[in-house]
């Protein structure tokens, strides 16, 4: 269940109104002169595996954080689970977290390793414009108790922002359509996402998620 919840938010985090909006631009990154599709779909993976490595490192440690404060579980889930409700209404723009603001990088890149130091650098000038969701699964991460669990879930995330990343950089014009219908219902998806994330908090702080995750463990 943690790592569907996890899944989950990397393909929101992808679809987000400053992600979604520049995906051209970033793929156009890939795509140098005429080179192949299958060129331009291998830097997109040296890209996605750059941030997947950063995002791993983080949850390797936010579980290593978790499992030394095992002890203190039920305050811990509380603390997680407020701090994912506050990035929901920061979502809703119920209350404003200016950090939360998009950034974007312009770069150029020729070959598989500026590719992946691209991504690396990317996780660091994205996790503004993505904060609510990587903060979300940052504390999935560190309510998870193990630090390997940890890192799992953040890989997780990456997959759910790299996998759809992939598939565009191969068929980003016959995806056009359904781009341009997510950006045109944006209001509603940021609700739909913010309300998400209040309730994976509300589960979170009252200790609800963790006896559900009993089930799946």
């Amino acid at each position: 269940m943690q790592f569907l919840i996890t899944f989950l938010e990397g393909v929101i985090s992808f679809i987000s109104p400053c992600m979604l909006p520049m995906l051209p631009v970033y793929i156009s990154y890939f795509a140098a002169g005429n080179d192949s599709r299958s060129k331009t779909l291998a830097r997109s993976a040296a890209f996605v595996l750059g941030f997947t490595v950063v995002f791993s490192a983080l949850g390797l440690f936010a579980g290593t954080v978790g499992a030394l404060l095992v002890r203190y579980r039920i305050a811990l889930n509380a603390v997680s689970g407020l701090i994912v409700i506050l990035l929901g209404l920061s979502y809703l723009d119920v209350i404003r977290l200016p950090f939360f603001k998009g950034m974007q990088t312009q770069r150029k890149v020729s070959g598989l390793v500026s590719a992946f130091v691209f991504g690396v650098i990317y996780s660091v000038s994205l996790t503004p414009c993505i904060g609510a969701f990587l903060g979300s699964a940052l504390m999935l991460a560190s309510a998870s108790g193990t630090a390997l669990r940890g890192a799992l879930l953040l890989v997780t995330y990456a997959l759910g922002l790299g996998i759809p990343f992939l598939i565009s950089a191969v068929l980003l014009e016959k995806l056009r359509t359904t781009f341009g219908w997510i950006k045109a219902h944006y209001s509603v998806i940021n609700r739909v996402c913010g309300v998400f994330l209040i309730v994976i908090g509300i589960l979170m702080a009252t200790g609800v998620l963790s006896t559900v995750l009993k089930f799946f463990i």
